[in-house]
Protein backbone atom coordinates (compact mmCIF):
# COMPACT_ATOMS: atom_id res chain seq x y z
CA UNK A 1 0.00 0.00 0.00
CA UNK A 2 1.03 3.53 -0.80
CA UNK A 3 0.50 4.53 2.65
CA UNK A 4 2.76 1.97 4.42
CA UNK A 5 5.48 3.36 6.40
CA UNK A 6 8.00 0.66 4.58
CA UNK A 7 6.85 -0.37 1.23
CA UNK A 8 7.83 -3.79 0.39
CA UNK A 9 7.59 -6.17 -2.90
CA UNK A 10 9.19 -9.37 -3.95
CA UNK A 11 9.67 -10.48 -7.86
CA UNK A 12 11.61 -12.91 -9.18
CA UNK A 13 13.87 -13.45 -6.40
CA UNK A 14 14.34 -9.96 -5.78
CA UNK A 15 13.18 -7.91 -2.27
CA UNK A 16 12.50 -4.30 -2.57
CA UNK A 17 12.55 -2.77 0.61
CA UNK A 18 11.59 1.23 0.89
CA UNK A 19 11.52 3.41 3.26
CA UNK A 20 8.43 5.60 3.14
CA UNK A 21 8.14 8.59 5.54
CA UNK A 22 9.17 10.85 3.09
CA UNK A 23 7.49 14.26 4.94
CA UNK A 24 9.80 13.05 8.12
CA UNK A 25 13.06 12.56 6.51
CA UNK A 26 11.86 8.56 6.52
CA UNK A 27 12.35 8.72 10.07
CA UNK A 28 11.32 5.54 11.85
CA UNK A 29 8.90 5.69 14.37
CA UNK A 30 7.18 2.81 16.48
CA UNK A 31 4.85 1.32 13.33
CA UNK A 32 8.08 2.09 11.19
CA UNK A 33 9.94 0.27 13.73
CA UNK A 34 7.74 -2.64 13.77
CA UNK A 35 7.72 -3.33 10.41
CA UNK A 36 10.98 -3.36 9.51
CA UNK A 37 11.31 -6.11 12.33
CA UNK A 38 8.55 -7.53 10.80
CA UNK A 39 10.40 -7.90 6.84
CA UNK A 40 13.61 -8.47 8.05
CA UNK A 41 12.53 -12.21 8.97
CA UNK A 42 10.18 -12.44 6.48
CA UNK A 43 13.12 -11.38 4.17
CA UNK A 44 15.24 -13.63 6.38
CA UNK A 45 13.25 -16.82 5.65
CA UNK A 46 11.56 -16.68 2.59
CA UNK A 47 13.22 -19.31 0.03
CA UNK A 48 11.98 -17.42 -3.02
CA UNK A 49 14.29 -14.12 -2.23
CA UNK A 50 17.73 -13.99 -3.20
CA UNK A 51 18.36 -10.88 -3.00
CA UNK A 52 17.51 -7.41 -1.75
CA UNK A 53 17.43 -3.51 -2.69
CA UNK A 54 17.08 -1.40 -0.45
CA UNK A 55 15.91 2.33 -1.05
CA UNK A 56 13.91 5.40 0.39
CA UNK A 57 11.43 7.64 -1.00
CA UNK A 58 11.38 11.65 -0.71
CA UNK A 59 14.20 13.57 -0.47
CA UNK A 60 16.13 12.08 2.61
CA UNK A 61 17.31 8.46 2.89
CA UNK A 62 16.84 8.03 6.38
CA UNK A 63 16.96 10.85 9.72
CA UNK A 64 17.58 8.20 11.90
CA UNK A 65 14.76 7.79 14.81
CA UNK A 66 11.61 10.10 14.67
CA UNK A 67 12.53 12.04 18.19
CA UNK A 68 9.44 13.75 18.19
CA UNK A 69 7.19 10.87 18.18
CA UNK A 70 9.32 9.29 20.46
CA UNK A 71 9.19 11.84 22.66
CA UNK A 72 5.27 11.54 22.60
CA UNK A 73 5.70 7.95 23.75
CA UNK A 74 7.74 8.33 26.03
CA UNK A 75 5.62 10.70 27.98
CA UNK A 76 2.71 8.43 28.21
CA UNK A 77 1.93 6.30 30.68
CA UNK A 78 3.67 5.59 34.12
CA UNK A 79 6.60 3.74 32.37
CA UNK A 80 10.08 5.70 32.10
CA UNK A 81 11.09 6.94 28.89
CA UNK A 82 14.38 5.33 29.38
CA UNK A 83 12.57 2.11 29.34
CA UNK A 84 10.41 3.27 26.27
CA UNK A 85 13.35 3.90 24.02
CA UNK A 86 15.09 0.75 25.00
CA UNK A 87 12.78 -1.62 24.11
CA UNK A 88 12.03 -0.04 20.56
CA UNK A 89 16.50 -0.41 20.19
CA UNK A 90 15.71 -3.34 21.13
CA UNK A 91 13.41 -3.49 18.21
CA UNK A 92 15.37 -2.22 15.66
CA UNK A 93 18.62 -3.73 16.41
CA UNK A 94 16.52 -7.77 16.19
CA UNK A 95 15.70 -6.31 12.41
CA UNK A 96 18.98 -5.51 11.68
CA UNK A 97 20.92 -8.44 13.17
CA UNK A 98 18.62 -10.67 11.09
CA UNK A 99 19.22 -8.72 8.00
CA UNK A 100 22.63 -8.78 8.60
CA UNK A 101 23.02 -12.46 9.71
CA UNK A 102 20.86 -13.89 6.72
CA UNK A 103 22.37 -14.86 3.34
CA UNK A 104 20.82 -12.49 1.28
CA UNK A 105 22.74 -10.33 0.02
CA UNK A 106 21.51 -6.27 -0.05
CA UNK A 107 22.30 -3.44 -1.49
CA UNK A 108 21.02 -0.34 -0.23
CA UNK A 109 20.31 2.92 -2.78
CA UNK A 110 20.71 6.44 -1.15
CA UNK A 111 19.39 9.42 -2.56
CA UNK A 112 19.77 12.11 0.00
CA UNK A 113 20.93 13.10 3.55
CA UNK A 114 21.40 9.97 6.25
CA UNK A 115 21.79 11.08 9.61
CA UNK A 116 21.69 9.58 12.98
CA UNK A 117 20.28 6.21 13.23
CA UNK A 118 19.89 6.26 9.81
CA UNK A 119 23.73 5.73 9.49
CA UNK A 120 23.08 2.11 10.68
CA UNK A 121 20.13 1.24 8.32
CA UNK A 122 21.93 2.19 5.73
CA UNK A 123 25.09 0.25 6.75
CA UNK A 124 23.13 -2.97 7.59
CA UNK A 125 23.27 -3.29 3.10
CA UNK A 126 26.46 -4.73 2.51
CA UNK A 127 26.96 -2.72 -0.57
CA UNK A 128 26.19 1.24 -0.99
CA UNK A 129 25.23 3.20 -3.79
CA UNK A 130 25.15 7.12 -3.38
CA UNK A 131 24.01 10.23 -5.04
CA UNK A 132 25.97 12.89 -5.50
CA UNK A 133 23.49 14.77 -3.25
CA UNK A 134 23.78 12.39 -0.55
CA UNK A 135 25.17 13.63 2.68
CA UNK A 136 26.35 11.67 5.59
CA UNK A 137 26.04 13.25 9.56
CA UNK A 138 25.70 11.49 13.35
CA UNK A 139 24.10 14.60 14.93
CA UNK A 140 23.45 12.04 18.24
CA UNK A 141 25.52 14.46 20.04
CA UNK A 142 23.41 17.45 19.18
CA UNK A 143 20.70 16.15 20.88
CA UNK A 144 22.71 14.55 23.99
CA UNK A 145 22.30 10.72 22.72
CA UNK A 146 24.19 8.05 21.76
CA UNK A 147 24.75 6.28 18.83
CA UNK A 148 21.90 3.15 18.13
CA UNK A 149 20.62 1.00 14.83
CA UNK A 150 24.10 -0.72 14.98
CA UNK A 151 26.57 2.68 14.15
CA UNK A 152 28.77 1.97 17.31
CA UNK A 153 29.47 -1.31 15.22
CA UNK A 154 28.58 -0.96 11.56
CA UNK A 155 30.24 2.56 11.55
CA UNK A 156 34.11 1.68 12.68
CA UNK A 157 33.15 -1.81 11.12
CA UNK A 158 33.22 0.72 7.93
CA UNK A 159 35.55 3.35 8.37
CA UNK A 160 37.85 2.38 11.51
CA UNK A 161 36.94 3.48 14.72
CA UNK A 162 38.96 7.46 14.91
CA UNK A 163 37.03 8.60 11.48
CA UNK A 164 33.87 6.51 13.27
CA UNK A 165 34.66 9.07 16.61
CA UNK A 166 35.69 11.83 13.79
CA UNK A 167 31.91 11.65 12.98
CA UNK A 168 30.17 11.11 15.94
CA UNK A 169 31.97 13.33 18.19
CA UNK A 170 31.68 16.62 16.03
CA UNK A 171 29.40 18.19 14.12
CA UNK A 172 30.95 17.04 10.36
CA UNK A 173 28.69 16.17 7.75
CA UNK A 174 30.10 14.07 5.33
CA UNK A 175 29.74 14.70 1.23
CA UNK A 176 29.21 12.07 -1.19
CA UNK A 177 32.36 12.07 -2.37
CA UNK A 178 34.11 12.19 1.21
CA UNK A 179 31.79 8.93 1.84
CA UNK A 180 33.36 7.52 -0.64
CA UNK A 181 37.37 8.18 0.05
CA UNK A 182 36.29 7.10 3.71
CA UNK A 183 35.15 3.55 2.58
CA UNK A 184 31.23 4.68 3.96
CA UNK A 185 30.04 4.07 0.70
CA UNK A 186 30.83 1.71 -2.71
CA UNK A 187 30.50 3.75 -5.35
CA UNK A 188 28.85 7.49 -6.01
CA UNK A 189 26.56 8.39 -9.55
CA UNK A 190 24.65 10.72 -10.91
CA UNK A 191 20.99 11.31 -9.28
CA UNK A 192 19.10 9.75 -12.48
CA UNK A 193 21.85 6.63 -12.53
CA UNK A 194 21.18 5.67 -8.61
CA UNK A 195 18.43 3.40 -9.13
CA UNK A 196 19.54 1.65 -12.53
CA UNK A 197 22.61 0.47 -10.83
CA UNK A 198 21.58 -0.53 -7.66
CA UNK A 199 19.43 -2.61 -9.52
CA UNK A 200 22.10 -3.46 -12.09
CA UNK A 201 23.83 -5.07 -9.27
CA UNK A 202 21.00 -6.66 -7.43
CA UNK A 203 20.10 -8.20 -10.47
CA UNK A 204 23.19 -9.39 -11.15
CA UNK A 205 23.82 -11.23 -7.95
CA UNK A 206 20.20 -13.51 -8.78
CA UNK A 207 21.97 -13.71 -12.29
CA UNK A 208 25.09 -15.61 -10.87
CA UNK A 209 25.97 -18.24 -8.07
CA UNK A 210 23.04 -16.40 -6.11
CA UNK A 211 23.74 -18.57 -3.16
CA UNK A 212 27.32 -18.57 -3.15
CA UNK A 213 26.96 -15.20 -2.78
CA UNK A 214 24.76 -15.46 -0.21
CA UNK A 215 26.97 -18.06 2.00
CA UNK A 216 30.09 -15.07 1.20
CA UNK A 217 27.91 -12.53 2.73
CA UNK A 218 27.19 -14.78 5.46
CA UNK A 219 30.82 -15.97 6.18
CA UNK A 220 31.89 -12.27 6.03
CA UNK A 221 29.79 -10.88 8.60
CA UNK A 222 30.15 -13.56 11.09
CA UNK A 223 33.65 -14.04 11.25
CA UNK A 224 34.09 -10.78 12.66
CA UNK A 225 35.13 -11.53 16.62
CA UNK A 226 35.10 -15.69 16.60
CA UNK A 227 37.83 -17.76 16.81
CA UNK A 228 39.79 -18.27 14.22
CA UNK A 229 39.06 -21.90 13.79
CA UNK A 230 35.76 -21.71 14.22
CA UNK A 231 35.89 -19.25 11.24
CA UNK A 232 37.77 -21.65 9.13
CA UNK A 233 35.81 -24.62 10.23
CA UNK A 234 32.71 -22.85 8.90
CA UNK A 235 34.44 -21.90 5.97
CA UNK A 236 35.55 -25.67 5.15
CA UNK A 237 31.85 -26.89 5.86
CA UNK A 238 30.49 -24.23 3.46
CA UNK A 239 32.25 -24.64 0.63
CA UNK A 240 32.15 -28.08 0.32
CA UNK A 241 27.93 -27.40 0.03
CA UNK A 242 28.82 -24.83 -2.76
CA UNK A 243 30.67 -27.25 -4.45
CA UNK A 244 27.63 -29.60 -4.66
CA UNK A 245 25.25 -27.40 -6.28
CA UNK A 246 24.61 -27.03 -9.90
CA UNK A 247 25.64 -24.36 -10.79
CA UNK A 248 29.04 -24.63 -9.61
CA UNK A 249 29.51 -27.90 -10.69
CA UNK A 250 28.74 -26.60 -14.36
CA UNK A 251 31.13 -23.24 -13.49
CA UNK A 252 33.85 -25.76 -12.61
CA UNK A 253 33.34 -27.82 -15.71
CA UNK A 254 33.56 -24.91 -17.78
CA UNK A 255 37.08 -23.54 -15.83
CA UNK A 256 38.78 -26.95 -16.06
CA UNK A 257 37.84 -27.29 -19.61
CA UNK A 258 39.00 -23.70 -20.68
CA UNK A 259 42.22 -24.46 -18.39
CA UNK A 260 42.62 -27.80 -19.98
CA UNK A 261 42.63 -26.17 -23.41
CA UNK A 262 44.89 -23.37 -22.71
CA UNK A 263 47.61 -25.88 -21.94
CA UNK A 264 47.29 -27.68 -25.17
Amino acid sequence: MPDDVILFDVRDGLAHLTLNRPARLNAVDPEAIGRWQELAHEIAERDDIGAVLFDANGRAFCAGGDVLAMADLAGEGDEPAGEVVRRLADRIHDGHRTLRESAKPIVAAVQGPVAGGGLGYMLVADLVIASERATFASRYADIGLTPDCGVSTLLPEAVGVRRALELTLTSRTLSAAEALEWGLVAEVVTPDALDARAREIADGWLTGATAALGQTKRLMHSGLGRPFQEALDDEARTIGAAFETPYAQRAVAAFAAAASASRR
